[in-house]
């Protein structure tokens, strides 16, 4: 009988020139199930407090989940883990593609990389035999080239890769890895420590198969989530591209708000993706505006600007839908462009992260520019979010004179010049000029420069600030300054807490109304508390079985602890997949303290908070009580109120004595 893990890892050394297979024992998949939270588990035993994150000490880990490849729908994510560079502390990016299964074929649950080679190496794992190649012509190619080019290297077309760019080949601590042509794991800035180990890529072709316990209930809980899928997908014809354009307006206006249900995210990302919310979320104050400073309404208007990114003309280009492995959504997609302009040939469709990091955040309503840059930064393997946030500081120390055009090389950086913005993103993926200064984000950008730029710099921790606005959604500030991994939009947050119906899985849980007032929003509570800190642990839990974000988002209907019993033959509760996943978090928590990267770092600049508060737009006078809320978040965890620190009795309780053991002797 299968048990829809495959029972080992294998271990990388580049300094010693090694790779080596280890088996782990059943009891360490109940405790963190793969993914995330078998590299927590591992990573926190095996990178020694202090370790330099881009030294030989440092282990950079690629996980698959625990669901991958089980059949369990939406269960294709692979995750890279490591000490960030960028935070000092615990660092996790989650990518799509068709990577993850490609780990489980070649029998493994995880592939652990530590040292540092002297030359460019590409690990290569063919059908059992595991080596180490010398990169060869690819150092120095960009990621999608190089990627093509390692495929094409070992001749065989079930093999998969992944790859960094040239800014993870330039150590910019804003760089991430590259599968599929271009699909990132983008944040934390790992890219950088696989560049430093001069790692170029990871290539896999194998023939396991994951075994599953339960095949015939996987196969009923995958029919009856695709009963529900399958069912309203004509509603995708209420959200046509005008309709968009009117709730942007609607939502900005009405003083009642719909909270979002997973009719609403299937039929609009089936449609759309990402990106359907590109003109929505300007309008009503969710995507940052002109460095967090401006209203997307008044700065970014609809009528002038942000029209101009209505995903009708975007998707008027796609020509054909993009799925991660095991996905039945397609959410992605590629475009094709050849009619003159900035921007020509083929290219992955850009998220609504990347149209807001370009876009409103710059006061940027050239959509051939996003394009450009999108396709330029997913060569470099360079996280659009970061990149974006990064222009935007220098544009406003720019116009606060704290940077000349002499200090820039001579670019003109106002808000919204399309070609500067092309202009400064070439010069920070070479290292050129004030594009060295600005490879490694905006903390470190700060810290060189001085004359109150720190004021600017939008980033939680080090990690610069996602494209969702704490002002309107403070459950997203929580994420940002309290999760783990600060400066994520993937974690938790109100919206997404709504998305999730947790109360549909967890009987425990209460519900969220459909409608309430606009205000509300805003307005922490002991039921949203409640809903942010559950959402918080499942996704960590769902993180470690490989599932998608979107996947979860779907109201509640897609059964993740019934696919989990199913694959491994447990017979848990759903409330105990919670509890591995406040495991999960407490571990991953514990590697910040252990590691020196103290969670009451992590806290955000003023402006995310509404300190002081924004003087129009729909987010005028919202003032959020920020430490209330983090200390009711850090209680609800039970972490410690003033330190973010897990406490003595939760960890016991989750079975981590000795992790206890391990944070009071670094106090001491």
């Amino acid at each position: 009988m299968g048990n829809g893990y495959m029972g080992k890892v294998l271990n990388v050394d580049l300094s010693a020139g090694t790779v080596e297979y280890e088996e782990l024992h059943d009891s360490i998949y109940e405790e963190v199930l793969g993914g995330t939270g078998l590299a927590a588990k591992l990573l926190y035993d095996r990178i020694p407090a202090g370790a330099d994150p881009l030294g030989p000490d440092n282990v950079l880990a690629f996980m698959p989940g625990l669901l991958t490849g089980t059949s369990a729908q939406f269960s294709g994510r692979w995750m890279v883990a490591g000490r960030s560079p960028l935070t000092g502390g615990w660092g996790d990016a989650n990518c799509g593609g068709n990577f993850s299964p490609a780990i489980k074929k070649i029998g493994v649950d995880g592939i652990f990389v530590r040292g540092l080679s002297e030359t460019p190496v590409v690990l290569q794992v063919i059908d059992g035999e595991a080596t180490l190649e010398p990169a060869g012509e690819l150092w120095g190619m960009d990621a999608i080239d190089a990627e093509k080019a390692l495929l094409e290297r070992v001749g065989l077309k079930q093999a998969r890769a992944c790859v960094i760019g040239t800014a993870g080949e330039k150590v910019s601590l804003i760089s991430g890895v590259v599968n599929d042509g271009g699909r990132i794991a983008a944040r934390s800035g790992l890219g950088a420590v696989m560049g430093s180990k001069k790692l170029k890529g990871i290539v896999l072709k194998g023939k396991e198969k994951v075994e599953v316990a339960h095949r015939d209930r996987m196969k009923d809980l995958n029919k009856q989530f695709m009963e529900w899928f399958n069912k309203g997908q004509g509603q995708q014809k209420v959200f046509a591209p005008g309709v968009m354009d009117f709730l942007a307006t609607f939502q900005r206006v009405s003083p009642l708000a719909l909270a979002y249900n997973g009719d609403m995210v299937k039929n609009t990302f089936l449609r759309y993706g990402t990106i359907c919310t590109n003109t929505m979320s300007s309008e009503t104050g969710d995507t940052p505006c002109q460095n967090w400073k401006g209203a997307g309404s008044v700065d970014f208007p609809l009528s002038t600007h942000s029209k101009n990114l209505n995903p009708k003309f975007i998707v008027q280009f796609e020509t054909k839908k993009y799925k991660c492995f095991n996905c039945p959504l397609g959410c992605g997609g590629h475009i094709v462009k050849e009619d003159g302009g900035r921007f020509q040939g083929e290219q992955h469709k850009p998220e609504y992260e990347t149209c807001a990091a370009l876009g409103a955040l710059l006061l940027n309503k050239d959509l051939e520019t996003i394009f450009v840059l999108n396709d330029k930064l997913n060569r470099a393997g360079m996280d659009t979010i970061s990149a974006g946030a990064t222009v935007a500081f220098a544009m406003e120390c720019y116009e606060a004179d704290i940077l000349s055009k002499d200090d820039l090389d001579g670019i003109d950086l106002r808000w919204g010049n399309a070609d500067a913005v092309i202009e400064l993103i070439d010069k920070m993926i070479a290292r050129d000029g004030v594009g060295d200064l600005l490879a490694d984000g905006v903390k470190v950008a700060a810290e060189k420069i001085g004359k109150g730029a720190e004021q600017y710099a939008m980033h939680a921790g080090g990690q610069e600030l996602p494209m969702h606005d704490s002002r309107y959604d403070p459950g997203y500030g929580i994420a940002y300054q309290c999760e783990p991994t600060p400066g994520k939009h993937t974690n938790t947050s109100y919206s997404l807490a709504e998305m999730f119906g947790l109360h549909n899985i967890f009987s425990s849980l209460p519900a969220m109304p459909g409608v309430y007032g606009a205000k509300k929003r805003k307005q922490h509570d002991d039921t949203k508390n409640t809903l942010l800190v559950a959402a918080s642990k499942y996704v960590q839990a769902t993180n470690a079985c490989g599932m998608c974000l979107f996947g979860l988002q779907m109201g509640g209907t897609l059964p993740v602890p019934g696919m989990i019993n199913a694959a491994t033959g447990w017979d848990h509760a759903p409330e105990h997949y919670l509890d591995v996943g406040a495991r999960i978090q407490a571990l991953r928590q514990a590697f910040n303290v252990k590691h020196g990267a103290q969670p009451k770092g992590f806290k955000l600049p003023g402006r995310a908070w509404g300190a002081p508060p924004m003087e129009k737009g729909p987010l005028k006078n919202v003032s959020i009580p920020s430490e209330e809320i983090t200390g009711q978040f850090f209680d609800g965890m039970g972490w410690d109120r003033e330190t973010g620190i897990p406490s003595r009795p939760t960890l016991e309780q989750l079975g981590l004595a000795t992790v206890a053991d391990d944070l009071e002797g670094a106090a001491e």
